[in-house]
């Protein structure tokens, strides 16, 4: 007997974007000291040192207007620009615009503070879940609603 097998030529579609995830890290240590969320409808997100960005760091090193992150509609991804001074790296290696990619940590000026991106799609949003207690109650225990809060 003979297998048949087909090919589908149909694009291969990557995860629609809901959520950008910007985390501050420690300077020296791999633990994180801040995070910002935002959805797919927040186009432009501006970092800096100025009051009126999205994500403000107090550092001498960072400009007032120092990284623009934009979701490119076109191609339904985010890339992100430098705007300061002193130049914003990833890898260790100077940027000027580039595509974000999920996980990379950005550091902006040679020795300032570093903020990882995180690109969440809607099928890793956490959810809560509510499942029926399986344990059964013995003595003198209250019986708890239906359902409860998954752990």
């Amino acid at each position: 007997m003979t297998a048949r097998f087909t090919l589908s030529t149909a694009p291969i579609v990557p995860p629609i974007v809901t959520v950008i995830t910007l985390t501050l890290l420690h300077p020296s240590q791999a633990t994180s000291l801040q995070h910002w969320q935002f959805d797919n409808d927040q186009s432009t997100i501006l970092i800096g040192r100025a009051l009126d960005n999205h994500v403000v760091l107090y550092s001498a090193v960072v400009s007032r207007r120092h990284l623009e992150i934009r979701h490119n509609d076109d191609h339904d991804d985010w890339e992100l620009e430098n705007l300061g001074a002193n130049g914003t790296f990833v890898n260790g290696k100077p940027i000027e615009k580039t595509a974000v990619v999920d996980g990379m940590v950005v550091r902006l000026a040679t020795s300032g503070p570093q903020i990882q991106i995180r690109l969440i799609d809607e099928d890793e949003q956490p959810k809560l879940i509510l499942k029926p207690l399986e344990a059964p109650l013995v003595g003198d225990q209250i019986q708890p609603e239906k359902d409860t809060i998954a752990s």
